[in-house]
């Protein structure tokens, strides 16, 4: 059995909490504290549970009894007091279950034990787990794959940044961890499952190479999980990097990242004090706090996905591109298709920068691949796939940026996806706008579908929305001073 065959049989157990009114966001909860007693026990890691509650004494429990015992196992397991592994309690921090039928628990729990565990060993519970959340993510009723990161998008940003041994990386939104995961098993598959580095790297890579933070409890649970299964066990906070708790995030080597999407509830700008332009525009204020984090060795790299708004947005918005642009070459953006993304008509792109050894001038070519136009229709049943990036990733030169060659002349092939602007080109642009495109709309074909049309103008409408209210707060602070 494969590991995609026992995600199957996994995901059929969230019918039998149906009656129980269990949704798929909690049914995935729910099966992380029971998944992680059995794979620990899959591993021979349970030195770390209390006796008691190990999976061989949670299997003796049946009927009225077990569900009793699993509550209190649930509240004992997030107890210091009672388990003292920081791991564990915040795995299982307020944990509780959704579950109130004796009968639905004891047939997961058996259900679960009956699993091809062996094969599930042999393909890595880590990659068990990962196809898991990736169900969870594509379940369009359970909300939660809304602005899920693609993997095949992930593993792309992963390999044109290239961590290297040594390195320190993070994500400062970090959802299930998805970025440092993918990370983590490039470098384990440069080094032999880690085994061609020293026993001092292998710690360092462990314990401090992949950090990030994470708002949402819940998916902090998911990501904390993620990382025990994949052998990390580095820094992973649960809290709001927009606020003071994120302040430990400084001097990485490589940032990889999809933040949130939106404005913070309310309008409220962000609550650091170390953002150098006040903002309620989340991605803005991440994109100040990403570049502002990585160090200035000269080597330091970020790939990051924005919305479109980013690439245009005034005010705020156009002096932190300018501030971008001056500590760091952004050298490319990748225009990315809609429909990627499981909310419809979400339009994204990734912006690759290095962040200077000064504070000015460090951009001066940025290169643009438009993904965008006259591409196949993406969607559930047509999802992004390693293959889509081929081209693109051939252009990009990862191993040497200075190859990069203008496959398309602009006088002769006006259509070409690949097009470089120079700094003064970019500057002459209206709020120095990054939002160019240059392919010709009339040869192009709409093949969306009606939802995501209107969910791109819901998206338009947002953006015109937030800006009006960004306007409103700026006159609001004039008319006080006056």
């Amino acid at each position: 059995m494969t590991n995609q065959e026992i995600v199957q049989q996994l995901w059929k157990e969230c019918d039998v909490l149906r009656d129980d009114g269990v949704t798929y966001q909690d049914y995935v909860t729910e099966l992380t504290y029971i998944l992680f007693l059995k794979m620990s026990k899959e591993q021979d890691q349970e030195q770390e549970i209390p006796e008691k509650y190990r999976w061989d004494n949670l299997m003796k429990h049946e009927g009225l009894d077990l569900m009793n015992f699993y509550r209190q196992l649930l509240l004992d397991l997030g107890n210091p007091a009672k388990t003292p592994s920081k791991r564990i309690n915040a795995i299982y921090n307020n944990a509780s279950t959704s579950i109130d039928e004796p009968a639905n628990l004891e047939k997961i729990i058996h259900d679960i034990d009956g699993l091809d565990w062996f094969s599930a060993r042999q393909e890595g519970l880590g990659a068990l787990y990962e196809g898991l959340l990736e169900k969870n993510a594509n379940e369009t009723k359970s909300g939660a794959g809304q602005y899920f990161t693609p993997r095949p998008l992930i593993n792309m940003m992963v390999r044109m940044t290239q961590p290297k041994i040594g390195e320190r990386l993070n994500d400062p939104a970090a959802g299930t961890f998805g970025f440092m995961v993918a990370a983590n098993d490039y470098l384990s598959d440069k080094t032999d499952e880690y085994f061609d580095i020293s026993d001092s790297e292998r710690t360092f890579e462990r314990e401090k190479a992949f950090s990030g933070m994470e708002l949402v409890p819940n998916t902090h649970r998911l990501a904390l999980m993620n990382q025990y299964l994949h052998g990390m066990d580095g820094k992973l906070e649960q809290g709001d990097s927009l606020s003071t708790a994120g302040k430990w995030m400084k001097n990485f080597d490589v940032v990889l990242t999809n933040p949130p999407f939106g404005t913070k509830k309310g309008g409220e700008r962000a609550t650091r004090d170390d953002l150098t332009y006040e903002t309620s525009n989340k991605q803005l204020n991440f994109l100040q706090i990403i570049y502002n984090s990585l160090n200035k060795s000269g080597k330091a790299r970020a790939a990051v996905v924005v919305p479109d708004n980013v690439l245009f947005a005034d005010s705020a918005g156009e002096k932190i591109r300018k501030d971008l642009m001056n500590k760091c070459d952004l050298h490319t953006i990748l225009r990315l298709p809609t429909g990627i993304f499981y909310a419809p008509g979400v339009q994204t792109n990734v912006l690759f920068f290095d962040r200077g050894t000064s504070d000015e001038n460090n951009t001066h070519d940025v290169w643009i691949y438009d993904m965008r136009h006259k591409m196949r229709t993406f969607g559930k049943r047509s999802p992004l796939n390693e293959k889509d990036f081929a081209e693109f990733e051939k252009l990009f030169c990862p191993d040497d940026r200075n190859n990069r060659k203008e496959t398309w002349n602009k006088e002769n092939n006006p259509n070409g996806r690949w097009r470089k602007f120079s700094i003064d080109e970019i500057k002459n642009r209206p709020n120095t706008s990054l939002d160019i495109s240059w392919i010709s709309e009339e040869e192009e074909q709409d093949n969306r579908s009606l939802g995501e049309i209107l969910g791109e103008m819901s998206n338009k409408a947002k953006v015109i929305s937030n800006a009006i209210a960004e306007l409103n707060k700026e006159l609001e602070g004039i008319n006080d001073e006056n």
